[in-house]
C-alpha cells in the first residue's frame, strides 16, 4: 500500500486544478480585443465635431473634415480634410485620436 500524506495530495490536486483553469482561460485571454476607448461624439456619432484630427498635428490648426474622407473607428465617425490624412489616421489612430476620448 502506498502511503501519501494528504497534504501532498492536496497540493498536487490544487496545482493540477490551477493548471486546468489557466489552460482554459489562456485562449480567451490571448484572443481578447483591447478595450475600446470611449469617444466623445455628437448626436450623429461624429467625433471632434467633424474636424480633422490629423490636421492638428500636421498644420497646427483646426481644419474641418469632409464626409467623403471619413473613417469609422472605435464606434465613432471621423472626418478628414484629405485622403492622405485619413490614411495616416487609419495607420495609427492612437497617435492622432484626442487623449481622453475628446472629453
Amino acid at each position: 500500500m502506498i502511503n501519501i500524506s494528504s497534504n501532498k495530495v492536496s497540493k498536487v490536486t490544487l496545482g493540477f486544478l490551477l493548471a486546468v483553469v489557466l489552460a482554459g482561460a489562456l485562449p480567451a485571454w490571448v484572443n481578447a480585443k483591447p478595450l475600446k476607448k470611449k469617444i466623445n461624439t455628437n448626436i450623429l456619432g461624429v467625433a471632434i465635431k467633424g474636424y480633422d484630427t490629423v490636421a492638428y498635428f500636421k498644420e497646427g490648426r483646426a481644419v474641418k473634415g469632409r464626409g467623403k474622407f471619413s473613417y469609422n473607428w472605435n464606434d465613432a465617425k471621423w472626418y478628414f480634410a484629405s485622403a492622405e490624412n485619413r490614411d495616416l489616421f487609419i495607420a495609427d489612430p492612437d497617435r492622432y485620436a484626442p487623449k481622453y476620448g475628446g472629453y
